[in-house]
């Protein structure tokens, strides 16, 4: 694997604050158009906590004279629990790149009709598509990341560029409760494929990590970033855009994020409709209106996740100190050297079974 040598370790509450900023002076000024029909009618979303930006829900129902009831969830495994018992009649679900091929599978997904989705052409022909949808039948991008370090500079005391450092650091860390990004950090680690299918290769990716855990305090449930507000852990696995939105809440400059040398996994969301939606019809134009690239261009802004519309960025509307930040916009080249984790069905129990080896060695 080609090694990825863009990293970022800079001062993020500045950064943060110019990028909310930018968002707030940006929003209501979209062009996007409603459709006629839809005045009175009901849309329920189901996505995550911190995934939208402030006036994305309300400037949509304002738009087209609609309510929206907003749910959240915390995790994948609780948005696919809950869609397994049956849809109570959520219109929209967010879910991760690693959810979307079981929802396929298992048919939780209703099929879209690109043709109402016109903004659809906005974004990037690169990130148009998810490995495992690749025509978009059921799911478009929505927002994308990476997972890396997320880390306290002031206790830590030097910049952190490698997985090495991180697994080798004489103080407290927090791994990430997800066996497929742990396990493909593990593969990376001792030189595999990070999709690996080959049972020896996986499992020795479970013992690097067993050999390397002395420093693991927890293992979380993606919060790592509020392990390292409470001062519990000085290093954790996160996405980058927690760790950027942590930054900015706590006003300070104390934290930092780091995409690893050795390589790292890109993390994306996507948008679908779930089967048994209750207004499909509305479901997919809050689709169409969430591709706006105004719209689009304010949810990246605010949550400081990539985003994967081109246009937005083709127009200027991504604020610069977050653009030019190769922690959240990692360059053309190194985006090559970025890695999908490919979700696996027929692999998934193993790779849960050697991740549960691990977190009984630890204890957990």
């Amino acid at each position: 694997m080609n090694k990825l040598t863009t990293f970022v370790c800079i001062g993020l509450f500045a950064l943060l604050t110019s990028a909310t900023v930018f968002a707030q002076e940006s929003s209501n000024k979209t062009g996007w158009t409603c459709p006629e029909g839809f005045a009175g009618q009901q849309l329920n979303v189901f996505n995550w906590s911190t995934y939208i930006a402030e006036n994305t829900v309300s400037d949509f129902e304002t738009l087209c004279g609609v309510t929206v009831v907003y749910d959240v969830y915390d995790s994948d495994d609780s948005l696919l629990a809950r869609l397994r018992q049956g849809n109570p009649g959520y219109d929209i679900v967010v879910p991760s790149d690693f959810a979307v091929p079981t929802m396929i599978e298992e048919g939780l997904f209703e099929q879209l009709d690109l043709k109402n989705i016109p903004n659809f052409s906005n974004l990037s022909p690169d990130l148009r598509s998810a490995p495992y949808d690749p025509d978009s039948e059921y799911t478009v991008p929505y927002l994308w990341g990476t997972f890396g370090i997320g880390y306290n500079a002031a206790h830590v005391g030097e910049a952190v560029t490698s997985w090495e450092q991180f697994f080798n650091y004489d103080g407290p860390v927090a791994w990430i409760d997800d066996s497929r990004i742990m396990i493909a950090i593990g593969l990376v680690m001792v030189g595999y494929d990070p999709n690996s299918t080959d049972e020896e290769e996986i499992a020795a990716a479970g013992q690097y990590l067993i050999e390397h855990s002395s420093n693991v305090v927890a293992i979380a449930e993606d919060d790592g970033q509020e392990m390292l507000v409470r001062g519990e852990v000085d290093m954790a696995i996160e996405y980058n855009g927690d760790i950027f939105q942590l930054a900015l809440d706590c006003e300070c400059e104390d934290y930092a994020y780091t995409v690893p040398v050795e390589g790292t996994g890109f993390s994306s969301g996507y948008v679908g409709i779930p089967t048994g939606s209750q207004n499909h019809a509305l479901a997919e134009v809050f689709i169409d209106y969430l591709l706006d690239p105004q719209v689009s261009a304010d949810i990246a802004n605010y949550t400081a996740y990539p985003t994967p519309n081109q246009t937005a960025i083709d127009e200027g509307l991504i604020d610069e100190a977050l653009l030019s930040n190769p922690g959240v916009y990692p360059s053309e080249e190194a985006r090559e050297n970025i890695f999908f984790v490919l979700p696996n069905i027929e692999m998934e129990e193993l790779y849960l079974s050697i991740w549960d080896e691990v977190k009984i060695s630890l204890g957990s």
